[in-house]
């Protein structure tokens, strides 16, 4: 095992996911990186950024790819998560982590050919600011490619389901999601292009407020996105040609408005 390969292992987020002793949680976070490295190969020696890249996993996986890109850099708000990351990857040439805060310095404006934005969005109370920075950060050319989970539908039933079970058997990363009531359960099953229920709103620490999973709607995330970007392509995983009614994490892949 590479250096790097053990990096990528000991990360809480993949010990949690991509390693989980459920296999069908194991499988669904593997497929879901599968789809973002098969996105990331089209930035083969260009210049890739993680927004809210978590334990780093994706970029060490995408470092260690035969079509990685030249340099790569994830940012996070939380400084032990950062501080983690640059700890279990300094000797990776090319990569990097930071405070998200240090890329609003001007020189960081139009560097990026793709910015990665995965399982983010959800959590985020008010998009706005992050949306500026993806506009101030993209390269004219770039692209942005979002992923967040499908939490609308029937994949929202199984999804309670298997969280059930993996909170039962103390596996898993979800201990943190609210509960439904059975008439916020229906209405998020039947929910359309609107917000259906009202999200519940914590506040961490350090005073930044965010959303657990309970009431994110994709179809509403995918109307915001579309003010502010061209969206060139959309889809879903873990398995691609299921589409959104029986998949886990929806896609968005957008560039600049022309």
């Amino acid at each position: 095992m590479t250096n790097l390969e053990r990096a990528v292992r000991s990360g809480h987020y993949a010990q949690k996911q991509i390693y989980s002793r459920a296999r069908l949680i194991a499988w669904s976070h593997q497929q879901r990186l599968a789809t973002a490295l098969a996105l990331a190969r089209s930035f083969a020696g260009k210049r890739v950024l993680d927004y809210g890249c978590g334990d780093g996993t994706f970029l060490g996986l995408l470092m260690g790819d035969a079509a990685a890109p030249a340099s790569a850099v994830g940012a996070e708000t939380h400084q032990p998560a950062i501080e983690d990351c640059q700890l279990r990857f300094a000797e990776q040439q090319g990569l990097r982590f930071v405070q998200i805060d240090e890329l609003r310095h001007a020189d960081s404006a139009r560097t990026f050919d793709a910015i990665f934005c995965m399982e983010v969005l959800e959590h985020v109370v008010e998009h706005t600011p992050l949306l500026d920075d993806f506009e101030r950060l993209l390269a004219p050319a770039g692209l942005l490619i979002v992923s967040v989970p499908i939490e609308t539908g029937f994949p929202l039933i199984v999804k309670q389901v298997v969280r059930r079970v993996a909170g039962w058997r103390g596996i898993g990363h979800y201990p943190g999601t609210t509960g439904y009531t059975g008439r916020e359960l229906a209405t998020s099953v039947l929910a359309g292009s609107r917000q259906h229920i009202t999200r519940p709103v914590f506040v961490r620490e350090d005073g930044m407020r965010f959303h657990d999973h309970k009431g994110f709607n994709w179809k509403v995330l995918r109307s915001t996105l579309g003010t502010r970007f061209d969206l060139v392509r959309t889809l879903t995983s873990p398995v691609s040609w299921l589409g959104p009614q029986l998949s886990t994490q929806m896609w968005f892949v957008a560039r600049r408005k022309q």
